[in-house]
């Protein structure tokens, strides 16, 4: 049982340090840093899918089928929205800030920066691993339930990129900051669901007896680490007060950062 996760461990992290190599050679060759977060869910969405069906004679093939599609659902849904944008150019600022703080060293750095970033990420593919090997004998509640919170968490970040880029198909709101709709609630509602879609794998994966199982949980603390902490909010709310100024600190006055709860108002 350890040889096969550490086995599962070792291959996933081969298996992301070579696809973001990929995005690296992407992202130099056509100059748009926004295909980096694109190939990067589709890798992490296909190398968890894969995990979960290997080794093909472990497990209960109905969990594992199940847990390899909800990776793959969240993955190609994040992966061609965000494919779509850079398709249309659309760079994403946060890598392109790192360029030019880089500057000649860019390119060395870069690929040293989205190798570490696919070992960070590792632990995500793993709970999916995870998730899909739990011990216990065919399909029960809690497996049910992550299904829910995936879907919940697929659709909910659906609805707030929509919302976002609704908003700013209109040319009336090019200075403006979005607050409707998910995004009264939060500043980031597409982080906060992104966040919660990694919640649904401990709740498969933990089961008695199965020790291992814990080790899901580092999925969601990860996430939220690095969506919270890292190259998530901090550079995007920088880069936001940069070029929409009191507007947006008005926005972060009254309007909670990651978790969705009522704005507060103006005295």
């Amino acid at each position: 049982m350890v040889f096969v996760h550490v086995q599962a461990i070792v291959g996933i992290a081969l298996a992301l340090c070579l696809l973001m190599g990929l995005a690296w050679v992407v992202q130099q060759r056509t100059g748009n840093s926004g295909w980096v977060d694109a190939i990067w869910s589709y890798a992490t969405g296909l190398v968890g899918a894969v995990a979960a069906l290997w080794p093909l004679d472990a497990g209960t093939p109905s969990r594992r089928v199940l847990v390899a599609g909800l990776a793959l659902l969240w993955s190609v849904r994040l992966g061609t929205h965000i494919a779509r944008r850079a398709a249309a150019g659309i760079d994403d600022p946060r890598y392109a800030n790192y360029a030019r703080q880089w500057g000649a060293a860019a390119p060395r750095r870069m690929f040293l920066f989205l190798q570490s970033q696919a070992l960070v990420s590792v632990p995500l593919p793993f709970a999916i691993f995870l998730a899909a090997h739990a011990p216990e004998p065919g399909l029960r509640p809690q497996d049910y339930a992550g299904v829910v919170i995936i879907l919940v968490a697929v659709a909910g970040e659906a609805l707030a990129d929509q919302q976002l880029r609704r908003f700013k198909l209109s040319s009336s709101n090019a200075s403006l900051v979005c607050d409707v709709g998910l995004w009264r609630w939060s500043r980031h509602p597409n982080y906060f669901f992104e966040w919660l879609g990694w919640l649904a794998y401990p709740v498969i994966a933990l089961s008695p007896g199965y020790a291992w199982g814990w080790a899901s949980l580092a999925a969601p603390a990860i996430m939220y680490w690095i969506l919270v902490h890292v190259t998530g909010i901090p550079p995007l709310e920088e880069q936001m007060l940069q070029s929409r100024g009191d507007r947006y600190r008005e926005y972060q006055a009254r309007t909670s950062a990651f978790f969705p709860w009522p704005p507060k108002h103006a005295h």
